[in-house]
């Protein structure tokens, strides 16, 4: 099982638990399904592979080489693991993966082709060629290698790249009346979700953050919320010079004035990718769980090694939560993920009452 694959298969044993579902019959079993994507899957493969292929031919090759590869292969065996017979699904949108995982298996289960699905991203991306790759596309901070655990830092006016992240982060999502007949644990809902392209650039996001700001218009569409009613933002905020200042950019236009906050410093926000880095196809499914516990837990989680925000300061006049979480009752809270290619989504979680 490749390593992303792995990660997956953790993370679903524990979401699982947490949520109190392990099905037993076969119609809870036809019920419940698995979506779980990957931006690139498994490095260390294609390049042992590749190697072993160039050194040895056509024998050295696995024959599990190609389920390896597969992106769709952590929801195949989450699946076989648990017995799952629901939808099995996977989706690989760049570092907008986990989000739009988590997005679609919400619309299969109010489209009515799941009650329960366990939904998210899994990454194993930390490889030297990953590394030569973005560092090559200049997307990775280097100011700071002799202090690393310094160099992400979301929305400071010296962020100068993001630092690589792996790992998984699944939900479990549950058609409502469905978890409120079993006494599940409701931790939020998922009332909202948007989708948009820059149409723009390969890597680059335009700089007036249209395309992030569609997607959470349209989040706040489909909840039926307006602007003044968000609490909390779990931003995307890699950490780089473009990306931060656009999507700063973009939150602004959608939460200030009219039908929004009255000045800035009302505006909650806050990247958590200061703490674990950037986990490409899995960083929004993670960043949702964060965005998930500021309702559970009324507390906005930090945005570290956060000094001075800005470049230009007078831009960057948000709270963006520094260096230390703040107790704050959230309602309702976005999370945003954008990736490669110009895709874009936004995730609209409410309290439960």
């Amino acid at each position: 099982m490749a390593t992303f694959a792995q990660y997956a298969m953790v993370a679903s044993e524990e979401a699982l638990d947490d949520a109190g579902w392990r099905p037993e019959t076969a119609e809870d079993l036809e019920a419940t399904g698995v979506y779980v994507g990957s931006g690139i899957g498994n490095f260390e493969d294609v390049y042992e592979t590749s190697i072993a292929y160039d050194k040895g031919g056509y024998k050295k090759v696995s024959p599990l080489f190609v389920p390896r590869l597969l992106i769709n292969l952590a929801a195949g065996h989450i699946s076989m693991r648990f017995g799952f017979k629901g939808p099995n699904h996977a989706a690989t949108t760049a570092c907008t993966t986990g989000a739009h995982a988590v997005g679609d298996a919400s619309r299969l289960i109010a489209f009515g082709d799941a009650e329960v699905i366990v939904a998210g991203g899994a990454e194993s991306c930390i490889h030297p060629l990953a590394m030569a790759g973005f560092a090559r596309a200049r997307s990775l901070a280097v100011d700071w290698n002799d202090r690393p655990c310094e160099a992400s830092r979301p929305f400071d006016r010296s962020r100068a790249g993001f630092v690589i992240g792996e790992g998984a982060g699944l939900v479990v999502l549950e058609e409502l009346e469905h978890a409120k007949a079993r006494g599940a644990r409701i931790y939020a809902e998922l009332k909202g979700y948007g989708l948009s392209a820059d149409a723009y650039h390969m890597t680059a996001p335009r700089e007036d953050g249209e395309g992030p700001l569609l997607a959470m218009k349209r989040a706040l569409k489909h909840a039926e919320l307006r602007p003044g009613d968000v609490d909390y933002v779990n931003a995307h905020a890699t950490s780089t010079a473009l990306g931060d200042a656009a999507e700063n950019r973009a939150i602004k236009s959608l939460l200030l004035g009219e039908h929004g906050k009255d000045k800035p410093s009302q505006i909650n926000v806050s990247s958590t990718k200061g703490a674990v880095g950037h986990l490409l196809g899995a960083a929004g499914s993670l960043e949702a769980i964060f965005a998930i516990l500021s309702i559970y837990n009324s507390t906005l989680p930090p945005t570290l090694n956060l000094e001075n925000p800005g470049d230009p300061p007078e831009d960057f006049d948000c709270n963006y939560t520094p260096k230390t979480a703040q107790e704050q009752r959230v309602d309702v809270a976005l999370s945003n993920s954008f990736g490669f290619g110009g895709t874009n989504a936004s995730l609209c979680f409410t309290k439960y009452t």
